[in-house]
């Protein structure tokens, strides 16, 4: 079947809607918190001003990931951009003709507290998952959605088995691809002639990207020195993994880490005046707009990810426009991934004329086969397709950290 090709583009309309409605910045994880539980009321009201079908009939989308805690970047920027796309939407008509209700719930990344934020959304009547928004909290979650038989399309979950039953699909890239890619670049591109590495064993996005790229190094002759490894108990002090790394001779060092443990390790390297190359993937997008920590330590520090806020492009350019009205802060690839994921949704949703008075297994049903016939021309891929293993297929970019902000590298 040919597939659909859908441009995610911004409307005058929207941006009105925008300035009518929108909240301020989530750089509070309060603020950030209410404004998501507050999210379906306002896209009821959009759902009240007008559609083609009946008013009494939306399509309920539910967000799940960590408003609030260590992780609230991610989860505010996937629900901030998740409410933009679908405000637009709504401006714009809606999707088959009928209006959408968007709310997102804190999980605090927790698989739990995602389970029962899960069960919350499903209780207002929730028919399709944007989310959850960090992986163990997705693949506890997956374990629901599955049963129930109601589609769920993650952002950000990027461990393998988040899409390991056929309801699911994601935007972003799975860890597996993340290592791969990483040694890739650092191999085409000559970064450093030894590469250290620094991951958490406990956590199964940062060990399942450091087990593929050590295996996608060594088939690429990349001398790699020893692993070094902490756990989610011993991660506010690297001094012996540095040590260790630096004495190796590594002139280039792998972060597969968050964001939070990455800050300590560049503060730290730098009181030990260890300046390596640092490289890292999508989990370290958000250390710029931390508090309290010194930009400046991350000035050269590399990325792969498949969002740069600085593209030129007429779409990124919109998008971050609105983004920065609406929420008062640059949007992260957490943020794109989630606007590309309701965009996904809605071409889906489209490609099988779906309804919302279908059940949401109908829907799921629908959904499944509407992903592999799309193709998003979005934020985080200018050609995204799908296929039934939930696995986008897209380019990686590269970006840079100079003078406190993230700039493509061509």
């Amino acid at each position: 079947m040919k597939k659909k090709i859908v441009s995610v583009m911004l409307t005058a309309a929207m941006a009105a809607t925008l300035l009518a409605g929108c909240g301020g910045s989530s750089s509070s994880s309060e603020e950030a918190a209410s404004s998501a539980s507050g999210t379906a009321e306002t896209s009821e009201a959009a759902a009240d001003s007008g559609s083609e079908g009946s008013s009494d009939a939306v399509f309920k989308i539910g967000a799940i990931g960590p408003l609030t805690g260590g992780a609230a970047q991610y989860g505010n920027a996937v629900v901030n951009a998740g409410e933009l796309a679908v405000k637009e939407i709504n401006a714009a008509g809606g999707i088959n003709g009928y209006q959408v209700e968007y709310r997102g719930e804190d999980d605090e990344h927790d698989a739990e507290k995602s389970v029962n934020a899960y069960n919350t959304l499903k209780d207002w009547g929730m028919q399709i998952l944007d989310g959850t928004t960090t992986s163990a909290p997705c693949i506890a979650v997956a374990e629901k959605t599955a049963e129930d038989n109601m589609f769920q399309i993650t952002p950000s979950g990027s461990a393998v088995d988040c899409v390991s039953h056929d309801n699911v699909f994601r935007v972003c890239f799975s860890d597996p691809d993340q290592g791969v890619a990483s040694a890739d670049y650092m191999a085409e591109n000559n970064l450093g002639t030894k590469i250290g590495i620094i991951y958490d064993s406990s956590d199964v996005y940062s060990s399942g990207i450091e087990a593929k790229f050590v295996e996608e190094a060594a088939s690429l002759g990349l001398d790699v020195y020893d692993p070094q490894a902490f756990t989610a108990d011993s991660k506010t002090d690297f001094s012996a993994q540095l040590q260790n790394i630096s004495a190796a001779g590594c002139d280039v060092v792998f972060l597969p880490i968050y964001y939070q443990e990455s800050s300590i390790i560049l503060t730290q390297a730098d009181k030990m005046g260890f300046a390596p190359t640092w490289f890292s993937c999508d989990g370290l997008d958000g250390i710029l707009s931390m508090e309290n920590f010194d930009v400046s330590l991350a000035e050269g520090v590399m990325l792969l990810t498949p969002f740069a806020a600085d593209a030129e492009d007429e779409l990124t350019q919109n998008f971050v426009s609105a983004y920065e009205e609406a929420y008062g802060e640059t949007p992260n690839q957490f943020a794109a991934d989630s606007y590309d994921a309701i965009y996904a949704i809605k071409a889906a949703l489209e490609d099988q004329d779906v309804t919302p008075d279908m059940s949401a297994s109908d829907i799921c049903e629908a959904m499944k086969v509407g992903m592999t016939n799309i193709t998003i021309a979005g934020l985080t891929g200018d050609e995204i397709t799908w296929d039934a293993s939930g696995e986008p297929n897209k380019a990686p970019k590269a970006v840079v950290i100079q003078d406190g902000a993230y700039v493509s590298v061509q």
